[in-house]
C-alpha cells in the first residue's frame, strides 16, 4: 500500500513532497496541544492560543484550495464553478469569528470547520476532480489535527 499523500502523475512518477509539507504542517498542531498539557501553566496559555489561531490559518487554506480547484478545474460559469467559490469562502468565515470566542467555544468551532471542509472533499464531485493520492493525504492530516483539537478542547475543559 502507498504512502498516503504520495503524489503521482499520469506517467506514474511520484514524489513525497506533498507528504513532506503536510507532515511539517502538522508540527504547531502536535506542538502547541503537547504544550497545553505539558507546559508550565503560562504557557499552555500560550500554546492554546498559539493552536487556535494557526487552526484558524490552516482551515482558511483549505478554502483557498476550494477556490483553486474552482479556477482551474470546474467550468467557469457552471454551477459547480458557483458552488465551490461561494464554499471555498466558508473556512474563513468560520475560522476568523471563532478566534472571538471563548477558546473552548472557538476550538469546537474549528473542529467542526474542519470536518465540514473534510465531507465536502469527500463529496462525489471531489472525488472525481481531486487526485487519490490528495484524498489519502487530506484524510491522514484531518485525523491528526482533529486528534489535536481533541486534545486542546479536553484540557480547556479542565482535565
Amino acid at each position: 500500500m502507498p504512502l498516503p499523500g504520495l503524489a503521482t502523475d499520469a506517467h506514474g512518477r511520484t514524489s513525497r513532497l506533498p507528504l513532506l509539507l503536510g507532515l511539517a504542517g502538522l508540527i504547531p498542531f502536535v506542538a502547541c496541544a503537547a504544550a497545553a498539557w505539558l507546559a508550565p501553566v503560562a504557557w499552555q496559555v500560550v500554546a492554546i492560543n498559539a493552536f487556535l489561531a494557526y487552526a484558524a490559518v490552516i482551515l482558511s487554506f483549505l478554502g483557498g484550495i476550494q477556490w483553486g480547484v474552482a479556477m482551474s478545474l470546474e467550468a467557469a460559469g457552471g454551477p459547480g464553478f458557483r458552488a465551490r467559490l461561494v464554499l471555498s469562502m466558508a473556512p474563513s468565515l468560520i475560522a476568523w469569528p471563532s478566534l472571538l470566542l471563548h477558546p473552548a467555544t472557538g476550538a469546537w468551532v474549528l473542529a467542526l470547520g474542519f470536518v465540514v471542509v473534510r465531507l465536502h472533499e469527500l463529496g462525489r464531485d471531489s472525488r472525481e476532480l481531486l487526485p487519490s493520492w490528495f484524498q489519502s493525504l487530506r484524510h491522514l492530516l484531518t485525523t491528526v489535527v482533529l486528534a489535536c483539537h481533541g486534545a486542546v478542547i479536553w484540557r480547556l475543559a479542565g482535565a
